[in-house]
C-alpha cells in the first residue's frame, strides 16, 4: 500500500513540530518546571533534550524513513532473519503502535476540556474564576468534568475536529493544518509572554523560572525532565516513525530533526516563560510550587481574573492551548490510522472508522471516570495506585510504563539489530552530521540506563 507524503521539507518540519508541540509543552512542562525548582528544571531539561531526547528522536524518524512502514512493519522488517533475543526485538513495534492507541482517547478528553474553556472564557465574566470568589475556579472545573453529558459533548467535538483534519490526508490535511496553526501558535505565545512581562511582580517570576537554584536539584529533577521528554518530543509513540515514512528521500534527516528539536524546545521554553511568571506574580513561589496538573484549568483562569484585560488574554490563551492540543491529536490519530491501514491492508477510510470506534469507546469510559464510574480504579490491586482514576491509569500505563519500554526496544533495534555505523550511514546521506558522535555515544551509553531509571521510578522500585 503506497504511502502519502509531505510536499516539502518545511511541511514535514511543521507537522513533526506540531506533533511534538502539544499539551506536553503548554500544560505539562510549565507545571513540572514550577514543581521542580524552575530554573534548575529548565537547565536539566535542556541538557537532556540535546542528548537523550535528540538520540531517540533521530532514531525514530530514521527508522521510519529507512523502512517506509508503520512501527509494527518497521520492526518486523528490520528484525527479519534475526534469531533468539534480536528476533524478539520486533515486539517493540507492537509496543510503539499500542501506545498512541491508548493515549489518543484520553488526549481527546483533555482536548475537550480545553475546548470547553475556550467557550467558558469567552462567555463568562472573568469574575467567575477569581480567587476571592470562594474557590470558584476549582469548583467550575470539577462541576464540568463531573457532568457526563457536557464533558462528553466537548470530548466528541474535539475528536471531530481531529478526525476532519486526518480525513483530508497527509498533504491536504495534516501538512496544511500545521502550516496554519503552528505560526499562529507561536505568535500567540509571544504575545502572551509580552503581556506577562508587564504584570505586577513579574520580575520575581522570571527570576524563579530562569535562574537555576542548585539547592532544589535532586534525582527526581532528572527523572521528571526525562519523563517530560516523551511527551514533549512525541517519542516512543510511533508518531515519529510514521512521519519518517512520509519524508521525501532527498530530505536531510539531520537538518529536519534539528529544526523539530529547536522548534519544540523553544515552545516549551516560551510556555514556561508565559505561565510561570504569571503564576508567581499572582500568588508567589508557593502558588508555582503547588500548582500541579491543575495549573491550566484552575490556576491560570484565576491569574487572568486578577489582572486588567485578563478576560481577553484568557480567551487567547485557551485558543493557543487548543491549537497545541489539536496538532498533537492529529498526529496521534494519523499514526493509528497508518498502522491499522498497513497491518490489516485496508483503506484509510476503513482504518479511520476503526480508530474512531476505539476512541469513542475508551474516551466515553474515561469521561465517565469522573462521574458514574468514579469508583472504578483499574489498578486498585496495587497499593500505590489504588485511588488512581481511569484517565490517570491510562496515562500511567502509556507514559510511565509502555513508553520507556518501547524506547528501550527502539534503542536495541538501532544499536544491536541495525548497527550504529550502518544506521548512521543511512541518516547522514543528505550531508555532514556534526552531532554523530553525540548520537552514537548517547545510544550506546546514556539512553538505556536513563530509560531504566524512569521505568523503575514509575513502578515504585526507586524511592
Amino acid at each position: 500500500m503506497k504511502n502519502e507524503g509531505f510536499s516539502s521539507k518545511i511541511g514535514f518540519i511543521l507537522a513533526a513540530a506540531g506533533s511534538a508541540v502539544g499539551l506536553g509543552n503548554i500544560w505539562r512542562f510549565p507545571y513540572l518546571a514550577a514543581q521542580y525548582g524552575g530554573g534548575i528544571f529548565l537547565l536539566t531539561y535542556l541538557v537532556l533534550v540535546l542528548t537523550f531526547g535528540y538520540a531517540l528522536l533521530i532514531s525514530e524518524i530514521g527508522i521510519g524513513r529507512m523502512t517506509g512502514k508503520s512501527p509494527i512493519g518497521a520492526f518486523r522488517e528490520l528484525c527479519a532473519g534475526k534469531k533468539s533475543f534480536l528476533g524478539s526485538v520486533r515486539l517493540g513495534g507492537w509496543i510503539n503502535a499500542v501506545v498512541p492507541m491508548i493515549i489518543l482517547p484520553y488526549y481527546c478528553v483533555i482536548g475537550g476540556w480545553v475546548t470547553k474553556y475556550v467557550v467558558a472564557m469567552a462567555t463568562n465574566p472573568v469574575s467567575t474564576f477569581h480567587q476571592s470568589n470562594s474557590g470558584a475556579s476549582a469548583e467550575y472545573f470539577v462541576k464540568f468534568i463531573t457532568d457526563p453529558w457536557n464533558s462528553t459533548l466537548f470530548f466528541l467535538l474535539f475528536m471531530l475536529i481531529t478526525t476532519l483534519v486526518v480525513a483530508c490526508g497527509v498533504e491536504k490535511g495534516i501538512e496544511r493544518f500545521n502550516k496554519i496553526l503552528m505560526p499562529a501558535l507561536i505568535l500567540l505565545i509571544i504575545g502572551i509572554c509580552v503581556y506577562c512581562m508587564f504584570l505586577p511582580n513579574a520580575k520575581a517570576g522570571f527570576t524563579y523560572y530562569l535562574k537555576p537554584d542548585w539547592s532544589k536539584f535532586s534525582y527526581m529533577t532528572v527523572v521528571a525532565a526525562m519523563g517530560q521528554l516523551f511527551f514533549s518530543l512525541s517519542i516512543a509513540m510511533g508518531i515519529m516513525v510514521t512521519y519518517g515514512t512520509y519524508m521525501r528521500k532527498d530530505d536531510n534527516v539531520v537538518s529536519c530533526v534539528n529544526h523539530v528539536e529547536l522548534f519544540d524546545t523553544g515552545v516549551s521554553f516560551l510556555a514556561g516563560l508565559m505561565i510561570i511568571p504569571a503564576v508567581v506574580a499572582f500568588g508567589g513561589e508557593a502558588a508555582a510550587n503547588n500548582s500541579g496538573p491543575g495549573l491550566i484549568f484552575v490556576i491560570m483562569p484565576q491569574v487572568f481574573a486578577g489582572f486588567t484585560g485578563g478576560g481577553i488574554v484568557g480567551v487567547v490563551f485557551f485558543v493557543l492551548v487548543l491549537f497545541a492540543a489539536a496538532t498533537s491529536a492529529v498526529s496521534l490519530m494519523e499514526t493509528n490510522v497508518h498502522t491499522i491501514s498497513q497491518e490489516l491492508k485496508i483503506s484509510r477510510k476503513k482504518a479511520m472508522l476503526c480508530v474512531i470506534g476505539e476512541v469513542i469507546c475508551i474516551g466515553v469510559i474515561t469521561v465517565l471516570g469522573y462521574s458514574v464510574l468514579k469508583e472504578v480504579h483499574p489498578l486498585a490491586f496495587i497499593e500505590k495506585y489504588r485511588n488512581m482514576d481511569i484517565l490517570d491509569t491510562l496515562d500511567f500505563i502509556s507514559n510511565s510504563v509502555l513508553m520507556p519500554i518501547g524506547a528501550i526496544f527502539t534503542t536495541v533495534l538501532v544499536v544491536a539489530v541495525i548497527g550504529l555505523e550502518k544506521f548512521s550511514g543511512q541518516i547522514k546521506t543528505g550531508g555532514k552530521w556534526r552531532r554523530q558522535f553525540t548520537f552514537q555515544f548517547c545510544m550506546s551509553v546514556i539512553v538505556i540506563p536513563c530509560l531504566l531509571i524512569v521505568l523503575l521510578n514509575a513502578v515504585g522500585v526507586l524511592k
